[in-house]
This record gives structure tokens, sequence and C-alpha cells, in this order.
């Protein structure tokens, strides 16, 4: 089944031509990106373990999201991911970042959301997560700068609101 967007330009206003996921975005035109970072009551960061068939599959990554379908708003967009994605509802998100990515011709929109979710109760999406994992924030930071969470360089930069710089980041499983 084909996947609809709405495309945008640079200046974020939203133009009058529908793309489709997989085809060539038209020069000019932008699609709408929104991820979000979890972060429990308890302080620890929510990390999806990615499906094999997927890119970086069996690495970790810090953020649940993805493409707004046609008609979605960002906050509409971010909502529908992160419940696909982790079956956690949220409404209180924190907008960290809007990034624009030239080479993929998207406006991404970061999010934090801050939640007091039952830990165990993530479900995961068939052909997109196989596992996850709450990692404390400090151990995340260290993970980073010892290189065994590795940082996606050029992508979707995060802040959380202790200003601390987050990547959109994974970890390998061995």
């Amino acid at each position: 089944m084909k996947e609809y967007w709405d495309s945008y330009y640079e200046d974020g206003s939203k133009a009058d031509v529908t793309l489709i996921r997989d085809e060539k975005i038209p020069q000019g035109l932008f699609h709408l990106v929104c991820n979000v970072i979890v972060k429990h009551h308890d302080g620890s960061i929510l990390l999806m373990q990615r499906d094999f068939n997927k890119k970086y599959g069996g690495f970790y990554e810090s953020t649940a999201g993805g493409s707004a379908l046609k008609g979605e708003d960002k906050f509409a967009c971010i909502k529908r991911e992160l419940f696909e994605e982790t079956g956690i509802k949220g409404e209180n998100f924190h907008e960290l970042s809007h990034v624009i990515s030239y080479k993929s011709q998207c406006h991404i929109y970061n999010f934090l959301l801050v939640t007091d979710c039952d830990k165990k109760s993530i479900i995961l999406q068939k052909n997109e997560t196989i596992s996850y994992l709450w990692i404390r924030e400090e151990d995340l930071k260290q993970g980073i700068k010892d290189g065994i969470i590795v940082p996606l360089i050029g992508e979707n930069l995060m802040l959380d609101e202790t200003h601390y710089k987050f990547f959109s980041i994974v970890k390998k499983i061995d």
C-alpha cells in the first residue's frame, strides 16, 4: 500500500503537491518527519532495538518517529508514531528542535516526552522494533563518549531539557 505525504517548502509552508514514499521528491519540496526521545520520570531513556531487516538492524535507537502521513501535522504524526512503535500514548510533547535536511528533503521536528508509563508495558511494532531497554541518562552519555553507543552523524540533533546535545543514537547488539 502506498504511503502519501503532504509537501512543504523550505520555509515550512504547505505546498499543493502530494508526495509518495520511495518516489523522487521534486526539487524545492520537503516532507515532514518527527522524532521523540522518551524519558521516564525516573530519569531513564527508552531505547528501541531496530528490526534486523531495517537499515541499522539490531541497533538500539533513542527515538521513535517517522514521516507524517498526508493530512497530519507534526503533533498528530508524533503521537501516532510513538504509539505505533512503543504503545505509549503521549500528550505533552516538548519541541526541542526543527532541522531541515536538504539531503533527505525533509523538515525534521524533534520532541521530548517525559512520561510515567509502566516501563514493562512497551509494545513492539512488527517489522520495526524487536526489543527495548531503559537506560540511565548518565549511562547513555558515557556510552556515547566511550563509543559503545554511536551517534549517527548528520541526523536529528536533539536537545533535552537540561540542554545536553543528543543525536538519534544506536547501539549494536553483539
